[in-house]
């Protein structure tokens, strides 16, 4: 049984058992299931032992014919023993060097690789963003806010790309900074950032990633590297993105995480300031300097949600024994299920009130589904049928 333990009065945290870990590991590098399965996995089944062992039926029940890949224990091992030689770590959602912040995303993963000083995090977090073939002005602009905002105790988190944030990191490797990367935290990506990685980690600045440790990304595993930048800033400023720009996937991540979303203007004959001005356009905060940053993330904090007790949604995660009857659940009712799907998405909550079927049932229904590889799940608790 897992048993928080307290910092003080106002902060509890949890701890992972070795074997608690090797479980979280196996289950979130098994096929199909991200961070929203791993979730309903273990609120259906209380462990993640559990929920491994339910895995094969489930699937099959779903409709998945050939056999699904569960990661094997000694895969796990194998991985958290690389990690220590390494000088990686795994830190599970809810323990104590879990981000804060990052806790509070809806889709944060269970498990992060950190490689470096997680106390790094524990500081007021921005982060900043923007284009890959930045110019000496958009450059110029990333450094000083990073340099500036480093000096008055923010870390600044950025996605270890070429361009604005290469500089935002070097301008804050000795105030703190910290780098997601879409592959592993061992698969140094680009190679001409090598020596910047070697210098980060010689200063105690973090690496993340919630890939294996030398995973090659892969050009979707970058929105997903993009919603951990959002979920680490407390307020995320952009300098110079594109119009149709993974700067701007970022940017989206981070308004619907409820994040406040800051932009610097920049000429409208450069393609490159595009998607910049279109956000303030539409509504995000028009920042010049690191002082109006610290002016609006100031306002934020002051009424920011974001805090160090432990959510209900944390509490889900450390709650061993079986919460769910998995079992019972008749064909003619899951059928229904299937059939009141299609290509739109729709909302958990509309297909229990047209199907008149209790909330478990429908959960169940689609986690098998999920695990199949038939539903796609999409922002907002909205799900659609994957047509074949």
């Amino acid at each position: 049984m897992l048993l928080p333990f307290k910092e003080n009065r106002t902060k509890s945290y949890y701890q992972l058992s070795q074997q608690q870990r090797i479980n979280w590991l196996r289950l979130i590098r098994s096929q199909n299931v991200g961070p929203a399965i791993f979730r309903d996995l273990i609120s259906h089944f209380g462990t993640a032992a559990a929920a491994l062992d339910a895995i094969p039926e489930l699937a099959k029940r779903g409709g998945k014919a050939a056999k699904i890949r569960i990661c094997s224990e000694k895969e796990a091992v194998a991985e958290l023993e690389i990690s220590e030689r390494v000088g990686a770590r795994y830190i599970g959602y809810g323990e104590r060097d879990y981000p804060c912040n990052l806790r509070n995303l809806e889709s944060a993963p269970p498990l992060i690789c950190l490689k470096g000083n997680p106390e790094v995090l524990q500081q007021p977090t921005i982060g900043i963003v923007g284009s890959r073939n930045a110019s000496v002005s958009g450059k110029k602009i990333a450094h000083d806010l990073a340099a500036e905002l480093g000096r008055n105790g923010f870390t600044i988190v950025s996605g270890f790309a070429r361009g604005i944030d290469s500089v935002a990191h070097k301008a804050s490797l000795l105030t703190g900074t910290a780098a997601v990367f879409a592959g592993g935290v061992e698969y140094i990506f680009p190679e001409e950032n090598q020596s910047l990685a070697e210098e980060m980690v010689k200063t105690g600045n973090p690496l993340i990633s919630e890939m294996p440790l030398r995973w090659k990304p892969r050009s979707k595993d970058f929105p997903r590297r993009n919603r951990i930048i959002a979920g680490l800033s407390t307020a995320l400023v952009v300098v110079e993105a594109a119009r149709r720009s993974g700067t701007l996937i970022t940017a989206r991540l981070a308004n619907e995480a409820g994040r406040n979303v800051l932009a610097v203007p920049g000429s409208p004959l450069d393609p490159r300031n595009e998607g910049t001005n279109k956000l303030i356009r539409d509504g995000a905060t028009l920042v010049t300097n690191a002082e109006d940053v610290i002016e609006a993330t100031t306002s934020i904090a002051s009424n920011s949600n974001l805090d160090n007790q432990i959510s209900e949604q944390e509490e889900l995660y450390f709650e061993d024994g079986p919460r769910e009857n998995t079992q019972g659940l008749e064909t003619q009712d899951r059928s229904e299920i299937i059939a009141s799907l299609g290509p739109s998405p729709v909302s958990i909550d509309d297909i229990v009130r047209f199907t008149d079927l209790s909330i478990s049932k429908v959960q169940l229904t689609l986690l098998e589904m999920s695990l199949a590889g038939t539903l796609e799940r999409h922002p907002g608790g909205l799900v659609s049928k994957i047509q074949e």
